[in-house]
């Protein structure tokens, strides 16, 4: 059947004609890297993501897989491998919704407004409960450290800037991506 094939083509043009930068990985259409800016009104705000989307031969009735590659500071996050808690996308996924769907409306809201309650990074939730001022600080900070806008198309690890690495550097690597979507 050719229709999720049609699919896949069609939604990956309207992302790329949404001003979202898009960069193939190898020749299909199956993986790539999107740039996700942070949204206004959130301390996202002026960091850049790269974020690794991976769409299964069953897109759209499957959802796509997709990851943080730079480093996220978000209760909702994992911090080391960049997988999202996202039900739109890990349980609630319907044919309905297209990529532009993913990168308009659920990360942005994702980033917005956190669930602290369901984490996937505990001391970003702990700290966002425990005292608000000081979470956002520490997401502007990872902001500031591992989503310049300029960085964005470098490896973290290919970095020369940063005065000192330490053992929360990110090791970047193809491999280190979202896992699976489904349970």
């Amino acid at each position: 059947m050719s229709s999720p094939s049609k699919r896949r083509e069609m939604d990956l043009m309207k992302l790329m004609m949404s001003d979202y930068k898009v960069e193939m990985i190898n020749d299909g259409m199956q993986e790539f890297y999107v740039h996700f800016h942070g949204p206004k009104d959130s301390p996202y705000h002026g960091g850049v993501w790269k974020i690794k989307v991976e769409l299964p031969d069953a897109y759209p009735y499957k959802s796509p897989s997709i990851g943080f590659i730079n480093k996220m500071y978000h209760p909702n996050v994992d911090e080391t491998s960049g997988s999202i808690c996202l039900d739109v996308i890990n349980q609630k996924w319907s044919p309905m919704f297209d990529l532009v769907n993913v990168f308009e409306v659920f990360l942005p809201q994702l980033l917005l407004y956190p669930n602290p309650s369901d984490p996937l990074n505990g001391e970003a939730a702990a700290l966002m409960m425990r005292d608000r001022v000081a979470y956002e600080q520490k997401v502007k900070e990872y902001c500031q450290k591992y989503a310049k806008p300029e960085d964005v198309g470098t490896i973290p690890e290919e970095k020369s800037s940063e005065d000192e690495v330490s053992e929360d550097e990110y090791d970047s690597g193809e491999d280190e991506i979202a896992g699976p979507v489904d349970p």
